[in-house]
């Protein structure tokens, strides 16, 4: 029987990622990670899970840090990393020691992604892995009166060579060093890197595997059920929250990294933790994600007119309804000839709510009629959000009624300011159609 169930739920959650995997194929997504998650036991699992999104058809970018692997080079050499801030400070001894770090790390990094074990969780993959000198730099210079040497910044990407790797099926890696057209080799920032390709390539995604849990942070409780933040609201919340000061250097470049990026162009930045087994996955994989996503676009769930586009998914939403008897039974034809009346909430492209607002202009009301909400979106307020729309709508085209006729949740309806009425209040065409067998409460709202 636990076998049984055990298939079922495999069989459902390969279903529900199916959308997904067809809107992510093709799609171009650069993945950046720290050098403290390179250093953690489950690292491997982490390049696994990447190498699956190749599998999939995911063109991938990854930029890899090095911060810790770098400081402990350094310690073998008897030499102290020395910061300015949340920057390196390096000199020739450091960049030595940077380039023994990065170049060990990438190897390593290198050696997982090429595995192919049959007994692996990388078995027949194939997968291929391309590097190159594909980033420009320039040095920091002096800040704060600290000349930080060769220590760089993001001059240039050379975007049309990595074009060409993700062309032909194959991995982008970036290592955080950059190079000069005098021949100077320059430790950058992960983040600064992750940053400029995502913008250079319009990428349809910047993912950043931090250290800390981004769900966990302060600002998460008001990105909802499925940690979605718009741009904006996450830059003020950042300004008046001291959450940046918590977070360790590298996690608080990414941030700001990933807030660049929104603003010029990358459409969504992903913040996911690397403390969680398979976050990656169900963060590009699930609806509900599993970290915290910082959008530039307004549609990613977002209240709109129906079109003929919705009727299967308004369909989907209100038959269990009809069927229980809570909705009158609609036809798909006549979803079709009444879609101008609905409109939904769609999230994702999938529509999770619903609801038709029926007009009688000569009597100045309106029907707000067949309301849904998918059950995994119920109690976040999104009904309250169709019936402001509703109102709103109502109220724009001079009417001054809204009713409702509803046979189990009046009492929604009188805590969202509907009194009680009856079908003499209905207008005459509504009343004419009032099927008393169904014995619906009427209720009524005065717009003001």
């Amino acid at each position: 029987m636990e076998h049984e169930q055990g298939g079922k739920e495999f069989v459902a959650a390969l279903r529900g990622a199916a959308s997904y995997v067809h809107a992510h194929h093709g799609r171009t997504f650069v993945i950046a990670f720290p050098g403290e998650t390179c250093a953690r036991g489950e690292f491997d699992q982490l390049l696994c899970d990447i190498a699956l999104l190749s599998s999939l058809g995911v063109k991938l970018v990854l930029v890899h840090g090095a911060r810790p692997q770098i400081d402990a080079e350094l310690a073998i050499r008897g030499l102290v990393p020395t910061y300015e801030g949340d920057l390196r400070i390096t000199d020739d001894a450091a960049m030595g020691a940077v380039k023994a770090a990065v170049g060990a790390l990438r190897m390593d990094i290198e050696a997982v992604l090429s595995s192919s074990l049959a007994n692996t969780p990388m078995g027949g993959a194939r997968i291929k892995v391309v590097g190159g000198t594909w980033v420009m730099a320039r040095p920091v210079g002096v800040r704060n009166g600290v000349d930080h040497l060769l220590t760089g910044q993001v001059r240039k990407v050379d975007i049309e060579s990595i074009r060409e790797v993700l062309a032909t099926e194959r991995i982008a890696l970036l290592s955080p060093v950059g190079y000069s057209p005098t021949g100077e080799a320059f430790n950058l920032r992960n983040a600064d890197v992750a940053e400029a390709v995502a913008i250079g390539l319009r990428a349809d995604k910047l993912v950043f595997v931090l250290e800390s849990d981004p769900s966990t942070w302060s600002i998460a409780r008001s990105a909802g059920d499925a940690g979605h933040l718009l741009l904006g609201e996450a830059e003020r919340s950042l300004a008046v929250q001291p959450l940046m000061e918590h977070l360790s250097p590298e996690d608080r470049n990414c941030v700001r990294a990933g807030l660049a990026a929104g603003r010029s162009g990358v459409k969504r930045v992903h913040l996911v933790g690397a403390g969680t087994d398979g976050a990656l996955l169900r963060e590009l994989y699930t609806r509900d994600g599993a970290g915290l996503m910082l959008y530039a676009d307004t549609d990613y769930e977002a209240t709109r007119q129906a079109t003929i586009e919705d009727v299967a998914g308004i369909q989907a939403l209100i038959r269990p309804l009809e069927n229980a008897g809570v909705l009158v039974p609609r036809s798909r034809e006549q979803l079709e000839l009444d879609i101008d009346t609905f409109s939904v909430l769609v999230r994702d492209g999938t529509v999770i709510a619903c609801h038709a607002l029926i007009e009688y202009p000569d009597e100045a009301a309106a029907e707000f009629a067949c309301v849904a909400v998918h059950p995994q979106y119920r109690g976040g307020r999104r009904a309250r959000s169709l019936l402001t729309r509703a109102e709103a709508i109502a109220r724009r085209r001079g009417l001054e009624r809204l009713f409702v006729l509803t046979t189990a949740t009046s009492h929604w309806f009188v805590e969202h300011g509907f009194v009680q009425g009856g079908p003499e209040d209905l207008p005459t065409p509504r009343r004419a159609a009032y099927d008393a067998r169904r014995n619906s409460h009427v209720l009524v709202k005065t717009l003001s």
